[in-house]
């Protein structure tokens, strides 16, 4: 019965990626021109990352990826349509072209890659899963959370890193599961668990919007791996570039020290890096149907990687982020971009 079941999911997954594959053969790039808009699925409401501020305009730093494509595509960063998706229908939507790019705190793994008929395009962000608990609690590790009742979301990598996590360590505890992250912060406070688990960034933003934020604090262990980033449907090569460059072109600006601010200055710079990346030494688009400023249309109207990160979810930002491996590899991170040539 087992090999059956196992039969039966695999014909599933090769069921959706060939329907994924299929979509993605029509040219994503030719299908948003003629709509107008970039349709961008985002987190249903995550601050820092992908959330509406209090005039109802979508912010964050996924959000800014969806603005970099738009800039690239179309010279207008706010050529984008907002798809709010849950941890549960995020695929889905993007397999069926409800969105043409998913840019909501989504960690990329094996069988993500390889089974839904998708394509990462590159990490937003470093991050990794941990526990936030009610200070009142006296704990001070992971490892004194045997028999707790833990808050989840479901559909997401936590569920199964928490569970590996417990049985490795010989610990045992009661999941308390939920569709969305309002949802299990609402179990959360409700007291209907001892402990809310996700990834460390979407704590931070969630902790911020508790009732006493002081009254809750995050653990310091990090029980796993969670490389978020954009993704796409795999098939259409060329919208994969585009998305996937137009974060390196954030990346590329940030280590070269062009920001939002000094952009046109640096449009007579000789230094032949910059000539190449803001489309004065070269056409570096072509390939990609874009024009030959695309990079400087994303820098001008979004800035760069640090710019995005430091107003989103950065030191200067709410949640107070220190950049830690998000750093430039030029500044002991890990973030790091090919070259433009």
């Amino acid at each position: 019965m087992l090999k059956n079941n196992n039969l039966l999911l695999l014909a599933s997954a090769g069921a959706l990626a060939f329907t994924a594959s299929s979509f993605a053969q029509a040219s994503t790039l030719d299908d948003t021109r003629d709509r107008g808009a970039v349709q961008c699925g985002v987190s249903d409401g995550l601050p820092g990352f992908s959330a509406p501020d209090d005039e109802g305009e979508w912010q964050g730093l996924d959000v800014d990826v969806c603005r970099a494509v738009a800039a690239a595509v179309f010279g207008d960063a706010e050529a984008v349509r907002y798809v709010s998706l849950n941890a549960v229908e995020r695929f889905t939507a993007l397999q069926s072209g409800e969105a043409d790019v998913l840019s909501r705190n989504t960690t990329w793994t094996t069988t993500r890659d390889t089974t839904l008929g998708l394509n990462f395009t590159g990490v937003t962000f470093y991050d990794g899963i941990g526990f936030m608990i009610h200070s009142e609690m006296g704990i001070e590790s992971a490892k004194e959370l045997d028999g707790a009742a833990i808050c989840v979301q479901s559909g997401t990598t936590t569920e199964l890193n928490v569970a590996d996590y417990f049985r490795a360590n010989d610990m045992a505890f009661d999941p308390i599961v939920f569709d969305t992250s309002e949802q299990t912060v609402g179990g959360y406070e409700a007291g209907r668990c001892d402990v809310l688990t996700s990834d460390t960034s979407q704590l931070a933003a969630l902790r911020i919007q508790l009732a006493d934020p002081d009254d809750s604090m995050i653990l310091p262990e990090i029980i796993s791996k969670e490389p978020l980033g954009p993704v796409v449907r795999q098939g259409d090569d060329q919208w994969f570039n585009i998305v996937k460059w137009s974060l390196f072109a954030m990346l590329n600006a940030e280590e070269m020290g062009i920001t939002s601010d000094n952009v046109d200055e640096m449009l007579d710079s000789e230094d032949p890096d910059i000539a190449r990346l803001l489309g004065q030494d070269g056409n570096y688009g072509e390939g990609m149907g874009l024009s030959a400023d695309w990079a400087y249309q994303i820098i001008k109207q979004v800035g760069n990687y640090g710019e995005s990160f430091e107003r989103n979810v950065g030191m200067g930002s709410p949640l107070e982020i220190e950049r830690g491996i998000n750093a430039l590899w030029t500044e002991g991170g890990i973030q790091y971009a090919p070259p433009i040539r």
